[in-house]
């Protein structure tokens, strides 16, 4: 069966892709952190969607806080110059979608 949230959680991974060589050439550190938190959002939604129990909105809720990391971390792109404005619209958008996604999930 397909998990609709992971899907989506790598379609953002993919848009993040190809925003970060832009940032890394700004902010090393920004670029990183980003990354990370990219990678975290799909991993602990599959853990999640295997779990039963507390676990599982545990780790949806660590998803969650990574894609709010993800959000605010391309909106300080934005700020500081490193992004131009709108280039990350439809990244943040599906950020967005997932963030409501992830409310269902875990209430």
């Amino acid at each position: 069966m397909r998990f609709e949230a992971l899907e989506l959680a790598l379609v953002i991974i993919t848009l993040l892709r190809k925003l970060l060589p832009a940032i890394r050439r700004h902010d090393a550190k920004l670029h990183k952190q980003l990354q990370e938190a990219g990678s975290s959002i799909p991993m602990n939604l599959a853990e999640g969607n295997r779990r039963r129990g507390r676990d599982r909105n545990f780790l949806w809720s660590v998803a969650s806080g990574s894609a709010d990391e993800v959000f605010t971390g391309l909106r300080t792109a934005v700020a500081w110059g490193y992004l131009p404005e709108g280039s990350c619209d439809e990244a943040l958008e599906h950020i967005d979608h997932l963030q409501a996604m992830l409310w269902k999930l875990m209430h």
